[in-house]
């Protein structure tokens, strides 16, 4: 697993996810200019009962805020799929 990967990982963690998977799709997008500044592009998969009661913007902020600072120099790209433990 990839820094990058770890570090989203640990912050997550704090969400108490009962399933989460990231996907690093960096290298289909080799070229793209935030690749070329670094930036990677991932997709996400989470469960986490932190998102009961939340709109789908709402789940999405809060994954944003969760990773804070990796969103601005990490991540150039993300994808989510924010799901209860209910709904998933």
């Amino acid at each position: 697993m990839n820094e990058t990967l770890s570090l989203m990982q640990d912050k997550l963690a704090t969400l108490a996810p009962q399933h989460i998977d990231i996907r690093d799709d960096s290298a289909k997008h080799a070229g793209h200019a935030g690749a070329r500044a670094g930036g990677g592009h991932y997709q996400l998969y989470i469960v986490s009962d932190a998102f009961a009661g939340l709109s789908t913007l709402a789940r999405h902020r809060l994954v944003y805020d969760t990773l804070g600072e990796l969103m601005q120099v990490r991540i150039h790209a993300l994808s989510i799929s924010a799901k209860t433990a209910q709904e998933s």
